[in-house]
Formats: C-alpha cells, sequence, structure tokens
C-alpha cells in the first residue's frame, strides 16, 4: 500500500532537517517576501519556498528554493589575524563557506533516504527523497541586516498513487453540459 505524503508532511519534513541540523538557528517557510530578517531574527537561517508540483505517473515532484544564510559583520578594529586578507575586513567568506556546508549536508540527507528512514526506526521506508544535481548560488542582501548564503532549488519525490476510491465527490457520473 503506498501511504501518499502531502504538502504539509513534505514541509514537516524539510523544518525538521533544520531544526535538527545544529548549525541552523531559525527554519521558515512561505513565500521568499515572508523571510523575516527583522534584527531580532536569530541566525543562521533556513527558508523553504515552495515553488510549484509536478505529477508523475505514481509520483508527486514538489520543488522549492531552500535559502541559507547567515549575518555578515564588518568590524574596524579586525586585523588580518581575524581574516584571510588584511583588506577584507568582513566574516563574508567564512558565512559563504559555513552556508555552504549547511546546504551540502540537507542535499546529503535527502538523497540519502536511508538516514530518514533510520530516525523512524524502519530501515525499509523512506520517507522523501531529493534527486539530480542540485546549482547552489551565493547571494548577499541588505535589510535591517546585512546577510549572505546560498540558495538552491530542491526538488522532493513522493510516492502518489492518486487514488480515487476516497475523492469527496457524489457518487454519480460528472455531466458534461451541451452547447454554449
Amino acid at each position: 500500500m503506498v501511504i501518499n505524503k502531502t504538502f504539509n508532511n513534505v514541509i514537516d519534513t524539510l523544518k525538521n532537517l533544520g531544526v535538527e541540523h545544529e548549525q541552523i538557528t531559525t527554519t521558515t517557510s512561505g513565500d521568499i517576501w515572508e523571510i523575516d530578517l527583522a534584527k531580532n531574527t536569530l541566525f543562521p537561517l533556513m527558508h523553504i519556498n515552495p515553488v510549484n508540483v509536478q505529477t508523475g505517473q505514481a509520483t508527486l515532484t514538489y520543488n522549492f528554493q531552500i535559502f541559507v544564510m547567515d549575518l555578515v559583520s564588518e568590524r574596524e578594529n579586525w586585523t588580518q589575524t581575524n581574516f584571510q586578507s588584511a583588506n577584507n575586513l568582513s566574516n563574508n567568506q567564512e558565512v559563504l563557506n559555513e552556508t555552504l556546508q549547511i546546504c551540502t549536508d540537507i542535499i546529503g540527507m535527502l538523497r540519502h533516504s536511508k538516514w530518514q528512514s533510520e530516525l523512524t526506526n524502519d530501515i525499509d521506508a523512506p520517507i522523501v527523497w531529493g534527486d539530480g544535481e542540485f546549482n547552489i548560488e551565493p547571494f548577499s542582501e541588505r535589510f535591517d541586516n546585512e546577510v549572505t548564503g546560498w540558495v538552491f532549488s530542491l526538488p522532493i519525490i513522493v510516492h502518489n498513487d492518486f487514488q480515487t476510491c476516497e475523492i469527496p465527490v457524489r457518487d454519480r457520473p460528472i455531466v458534461v453540459p451541451t452547447g454554449v
């Protein structure tokens, strides 16, 4: 029997990945414009932006943009001992390094659904998985805070048997109107 995974199941699984990752402090989801970049947000931040859903023969592919970001700091009193270059008194490179590692951690956990099934104590029950190659792109934004990080598209593939027995419709044929 196929147990169909819903949008809520997928979002909750992705949020749990963020919550359980020890370097991520805040995990959110929703439209990209809903990211709370106010000065009271705790970073590093992982944001899950739903994009679309594609149907297959027995699957649904939920497509997301995953943003992983952290604060960039600049200190006038930092010296070359703090960073690689004396001309660079920002931790931008370090933030990019750390957030990229978080992105590859997330991809790895989803590529190896065995990791997820071990968490459920059922090695034969993969939950969701990612497939294909991933293009991870850097970004920097200035809002109330200056943040930098990476964004990547994440397709999440889940089984769906498109069961028609439990669709909430009346048990009668659908009549197509004639004429205009």
